[in-house]
């Protein structure tokens, strides 16, 4: 993984970024040592589309996932819609 590249003060600072990758870091990988690379990457993987694509809410969102969002409105969210909603 790689940290953001925003810099302080960056009307884009990456806000969303940030955040999932702390929500990453805290719950899957947290207090974990893994084998090999691929066994982490399946790790990463299996997060993202087991648990926070299909379930997680996102307040950005409405508090819906994000496949829920996607069904409901028939698109993905812009990235500007995103940063404004950002905290």
């Amino acid at each position: 993984m790689r940290p953001s590249m925003g810099s302080v003060g960056d009307a884009y600072d990456n806000a969303m970024a940030e955040s999932f990758f702390s929500t990453l870091e805290c719950e899957p990988l947290a207090r974990r040592r893994f084998r090999s690379q691929a066994e982490a990457r399946m790790a990463v993987f299996s997060y993202i589309e087991a648990f926070y694509n299909p379930l997680r809410r996102h307040s950005a969102l409405g508090y819906r996932s994000p496949i829920v969002y996607e069904q409901e409105t028939g698109s993905k969210p812009s990235i500007e819609t995103l940063l404004s909603q950002a905290p």
